[in-house]
C-alpha cells in the first residue's frame, strides 16, 4: 500500500462513525498486572492501565506534544511517561511534569475515557457525541455473580474478525441460520426490541450444546450480548452464562470476545466443573468460526430480499440504528416494545 493509500484509509477511519454505548473489553483484572496495554480500538490507539489504587484509567494514546505512543512508555508512580520526551500524564489525562521545563503547556492533556467495571468485566463507553450514558443505559448487574454456586470466572477467548460488526449484530434475528450452520434447529423463537435493548428468545437443540436448549439473551446496547442458557447433557442439566461482545477496530473489523461462566453441577468436582466451561467455549467458538468462513466470503446486503419466516431484520437494522445516530435524533417510538415471534413449533 502507498503511503498515500494509507493515508486516505486513515483519514477514512477517523471519519467513520462507532456505535454509542458500553463496549466489553474483557476481564478487569488482566489489566492490573502493572503494565501499559495497547488498545486499537474506534479507528484510534488509547493505552489502558491499573492505579496502585486498582482503578483502571484509559486514555488517547499518542501524545498532544508530539503524537508519540503513550503506550509504549512506561507506569511510574500512576503516571504514563511519554517515550519520547518523557512528559508524563496522570489518570484524567492532565500533564503533570515536564521533565526540562518548570512550565506545563496549558493544553498539554489526552482524553481520558469513561469506564466501567460489571460482572468481574471492564467496559468503555463511546459517543462520538461526548455525552455521558443517560440514566438506565448500563451494563446490569448479573445476579449469578453473587451466587455461590456459579463459578465466576470467565473463559474468554478473543479473536479479530474482519468485517462490519453489523454482520454479527445480525445473528440477534437470524432464526434460519441455526440449522443450517449450526446444526441447531429451532423449536421456538422471538425477539423483543425495547429503547437500548434487543432481546432474543431461542429454544432448541445443539449438536455441541446439548439437547433442550433454552438460550434467552439480550443485547445491552450495540455491543454487548449476554446469554442465559441451559440444555441437556446426558441426563444433567447445564447452566451457564455467554458472553458475546465486541470492539469495532476500523470500520470492518472487530475484537470479538466470546466467554463462559457455568454454574456448579451438583456432586462434580471443580475440576470437572471446569472442563464443562471449557467445553462450552470451545463448542460456541467453533459455531462462532462457522459464522465467520460466511462472513469472509459474503457480500455487504444493505436490502435483503426476504422470506417469510426470514425474522425481522429490518426491524433489528432499525433498532441497531439508533446508536449511530444523534441522541436528540433518536425516534421517540425506539423507547416502546415491539415482540416478533419468527418460529413456534412446539
Amino acid at each position: 500500500m502507498t503511503k498515500l493509500a494509507e493515508l486516505s484509509l486513515d483519514s477514512a477511519q477517523r471519519a467513520h462513525r462507532y456505535a454509542r454505548g458500553w463496549h466489553c473489553l474483557g476481564v478487569a483484572d488482566d489489566y492490573r498486572d502493572g503494565k501499559l496495554h495497547t488498545l486499537n480500538i474506534f479507528g484510534t490507539r488509547l493505552v489502558a492501565f491499573a492505579a496502585s489504587t486498582g482503578g483502571i484509567t484509559i486514555l488517547d494514546a499518542f501524545c498532544p506534544h508530539m503524537g508519540a505512543d503513550l503506550s509504549q512508555g512506561t507506569l511510574e508512580n500512576d503516571t504514563v511517561v511519554c517515550p519520547f520526551h518523557h512528559w508524563k500524564y496522570d489518570s484524567s489525562g492532565k500533564c503533570v511534569e515536564v521533565p526540562y521545563c518548570k512550565r506545563i503547556p496549558p493544553k498539554a492533556k489526552t482524553r481520558s475515557w469513561l469506564t466501567c467495571e460489571e460482572n468481574n468485566l471492564l467496559f468503555i463507553w463511546n459517543n462520538p457525541e461526548g455525552r455521558a450514558p443517560k440514566a438506565g443505559v448500563v451494563i446490569p448487574h448479573l445476579p449469578q455473580m453473587d451466587d455461590p454456586e456459579w463459578i465466576h470466572e470467565w473463559n474468554i477467548d478473543t479473536m479479530l474478525i474482519e468485517t462490519n460488526p453489523r454482520e454479527l449484530v445480525d445473528n440477534l434475528v437470524d432464526a434460519q441460520h441455526f440449522g443450517p450452520v449450526h446444526g441447531t434447529p429451532t423449536k421456538y423463537f422471538a425477539n423483543v426490541f425495547e429503547g437500548h435493548i434487543g432481546r432474543q428468545i431461542f429454544h432448541g437443540d445443539s449438536e455441541r450444546l446439548g439437547g433442550d436448549l433454552i438460550a434467552p439473551s439480550a443485547y445491552y446496547g450495540p455491543a454487548t450480548h449476554f446469554t442465559e442458557l441451559s440444555s441437556m447433557f446426558g441426563d444433567v442439566r447445564v447452566h451457564a452464562i455467554l458472553l458475546n461482545s465486541h470492539v469495532p477496530v476500523g470500520p470492518d473489523s472487530f475484537v470479538l470476545r466470546f466467554g463462559c461462566m457455568v454454574k456448579r453441577v451438583p456432586g462434580w468436582t471443580e475440576e470437572q466443573n471446569s472442563e464443562i466451561a471449557k467445553a462450552y467455549v470451545m463448542g460456541n467458538r467453533a459455531s462462532f468460526y462457522q459464522d465467520v468462513d460466511i462472513w469472509k466470503h459474503k457480500a455487504r446486503i444493505d436490502k435483503p430480499v426476504l422470506a417469510e419466516n426470514d425474522g425481522p431484520v429490518y426491524q433489528l437494522r432499525e433498532w441497531y440504528q439508533q446508536f449511530f445516530t444523534d441522541e436528540d435524533q433518536v425516534p421517540a417510538s425506539m423507547a416502546e416494545r415491539r415482540e416478533i415471534v419468527t418460529v413456534d413449533e412446539r
